[in-house]
């Protein structure tokens, strides 16, 4: 029985949860980024490819990934929101998963939107194809890119279909490289299957000035050049007073 004499101490509030606050958290440990600068407040929306891209495998706990679910559902987004007008693209990534990869280069260079990339660090294996993917690149003087044939992880099947798929996904590879950038065929895959550049494997690795004297990426750069290009690609995609498109 309850003693009436005892006053009826009220029970002790919880904190309430801010929930801006929560939803920032979630952010960064869902996609790693939060939405700074503030769309209201910027026409440019930065992205960050880091680290090994993932596919349709999920990669142990300790690896820092970019997953390709993440990426493309904000392309579209970047894409339909039309307070963005831009978009920049930062890449210090050591490669992955080729289709995961190649479905990024490719929604980046389908956008409509003006879109800049920067190579920070490195762009290696399958980040080259979405180093070149946007409008106007730019490289860090720094930053490495490695680039070598195509391979395959787990149980091989040593029949000539093995090796045709290979050659095929490696030809996508070059094909989507020499389309949206410079480089002809011949020079890429010569760097493709060079050997003697890399310790126990076959390929080059490509600095920021050779990279661009290659004519893989456009111009030597950091964030400062590449927010000035992108600012320039928005003004010349934005309508004249007659409607019509500047080019």
């Amino acid at each position: 029985m309850e003693n009436p004499n005892l006053e009826q101490q009220p029970a002790p509030e919880t904190p309430k949860k801010d929930p801006k606050s929560s939803g920032i958290i979630e952010k960064i440990q869902e996609l790693g980024q939060t939405n700074v600068p503030d769309m209201g407040q910027s026409n440019i929306h930065c992205m960050t490819v880091v680290g090994q891209i993932e596919g349709h495998m999920q990669l142990p706990p300790q690896n820092k990934t970019t997953k390709y679910e993440h990426i493309i559902p904000q392309l579209v987004a970047i894409e339909q929101n039309p307070k963005i007008e831009g978009l920049l693209l930062i890449l210090n990534t050591v490669g992955g998963d080729v289709e995961a990869g190649l479905a990024i280069s490719e929604m980046v260079a389908s956008m409509s939107k003006p879109s800049v990339t920067l190579v920070l660090g490195g762009g290696h294996s399958i980040g080259v194809p979405i180093a070149v993917a946007a409008n106007y690149s730019f490289i860090a003087e720094t930053a490495t890119m490695t680039i070598h044939p195509v391979r395959l992880t787990g149980l091989v099947i040593g029949v000539p279909q093995t090796f045709e798929y290979l050659d095929k996904m490696q030809e996508r590879v070059i094909s989507f490289v020499t389309k949206n950038s410079s480089i002809s065929e011949e020079k890429f895959k010569e760097l493709m299957l060079s050997k003697g550049n890399l310790t126990r494997d076959i390929g080059t690795n490509v600095v920021g000035t050779d990279a661009v004297q290659y004519g893989l990426i456009n111009e030597v750069g950091g964030i400062g050049q590449a927010l000035k290009k992108l600012n320039e690609l928005i003004d010349q995609n934005k309508p004249s007073p007659e409607g019509d498109v500047v080019q």
